[in-house]
């Protein structure tokens, strides 16, 4: 169980607990407008390693074990008790069904017994808002220096222009963010594996276990990027179109091909009988992910107005990732901003930070009879 902690801030702003429990990881987070005071979670990724993949009713049930200890250590971290929150945030969606319910179970009996109003947020939607939190594993706001605040509501304004790169193994999206509590927009995702699914399944072909982020990124520094050419899905003319008439798949991404791809090149080899070359092709693989990733990010972003675009998901922790984006982003004159790597992946800070927004913004709270959305749009920022 890992935990952050920070001083507190201005007690006038809203005091939120954001509960997160959308894939393989419980997280609980405690703000105070945008200040982190405590960020605990508990991951169960060990539990699903013999599998290849997450399993969702295991993750579930750990979700139940980890709950009641993680927000125990949550309130001791912030120094505050229940009864000292203001609201409750909870992820409603997207993610897995049964890993949601839980988190949204739990936050549901804890904002009817202590009397707080309940915020069922958007999961995409908090990684951006983990953008505007100081303190903790954060030397000052992610995005300081651009950020106002509205001196009546408390509403943290993001800098004009600002969108998010989320990427992990469920999702992989390009946001554009007018609004953090009114308007998000989906400029484009994948339209089959995320691309932590592909670094997963690549990384079965190759023996080398799961998770298969962290093994790949160490192993293709130890070969050639060049050796194969591997696809970049959606990236010929009829899907990319241009600027004026953009295709439909212009700043989309496919890594189905890609996995297929990888899959035929090994076979050849075992075939052959000759010995796989796993660190040429764990290069080769990833450079074709990060390579197609970044171009079709800094396309979207220069094509709708993003200027300040922040990294998120699990996969912001890649080495090459990390490279190739601040490249592209620089010589675009984008502004690239990673969180650290624990609040890049999933994580309760995020969720009580939007929780916060919505807060300031006085946006009406969630029924007690709110459902969990396993495909919630990222539109929706709040049920």
């Amino acid at each position: 169980m890992m935990t952050e902690q920070t001083p507190a801030a201005d007690p006038a702003a809203p005091l939120v607990l954001g509960i997160e429990t959308s894939c393989d990881e419980t997280g609980v987070g405690i703000v105070r407008g945008t200040r982190l005071l405590a960020n605990t979670v508990s991951s169960s990724i060990e539990e699903h390693a013999r599998f290849g993949g997450v399993i969702p009713e295991i993750a579930a049930r750990a979700h139940l074990e980890a709950f009641v200890p993680t927000l125990r250590q949550a309130l001791e971290t912030a120094e505050v008790t229940l009864d000292d929150v203001d609201a409750i945030a909870v992820t409603s969606g997207p993610g897995l069904a049964g890993a949601l319910m839980v988190g949204l179970s739990a936050a549901k009996g804890l904002a009817l017994a202590a009397g707080k109003p309940l915020y069922g947020v958007n999961h995409l939607v908090a990684h951006v808002g983990v953008g505007l939190l100081e303190g903790g594993p954060v030397e000052g706001a992610l995005l300081e220096g651009s950020l106002t605040s509205d001196r009546h509501t408390g509403v943290t304004q993001l800098p004009a222009g600002t969108g998010a790169l989320l990427v992990s193994g469920g999702h992989t999206e390009i946001l554009r963010v007018r609004s953090l509590t009114r308007e998000v927009e989906l400029l484009g995702s994948t339209i089959d594996d995320a691309a932590g699914e592909a670094y997963d399944k690549v990384a079965r072909l190759l023996g080398l276990g799961y998770p298969g982020g962290p093994t790949i990124d160490r192993l293709a520094a130890q070969g050639d990027p060049e050796a194969f050419r591997f696809p970049r899905g959606l990236t010929l003319p009829k899907f990319i179109g241009t600027a004026e008439q953009p295709g439909r798949h212009r700043h989309d991404w496919s890594f189905s091909g890609l996995k297929t791809a990888v899959a035929r090149a090994v076979e050849q080899f075992e075939a052959a009988g000759r010995p796989v070359p796993t660190a040429d092709i764990a290069a080769s693989f990833q450079e074709a992910v990060v390579d197609v990733l970044t171009s079709k990010a800094v396309r979207a972003a220069r094509e709708h107005g993003i200027t300040t675009l922040l990294l998120g998901g699990g996969v912001a922790a890649n080495r090459r990732l990390r490279e190739l984006l601040a490249a592209r982003c620089a010589a675009a004159g984008i502004e690239l901003r990673i969180p650290p790597v624990a609040l890049c992946t999933d994580n309760g800070a995020m969720v009580a930070a939007l929780g916060a927004q919505l807060v300031a913004a006085g946006v009406a709270p969630s029924s007690l009879d709110i459902p969990a959305d396993s495909s919630q749009p990222v539109e929706r920022i709040s049920v």
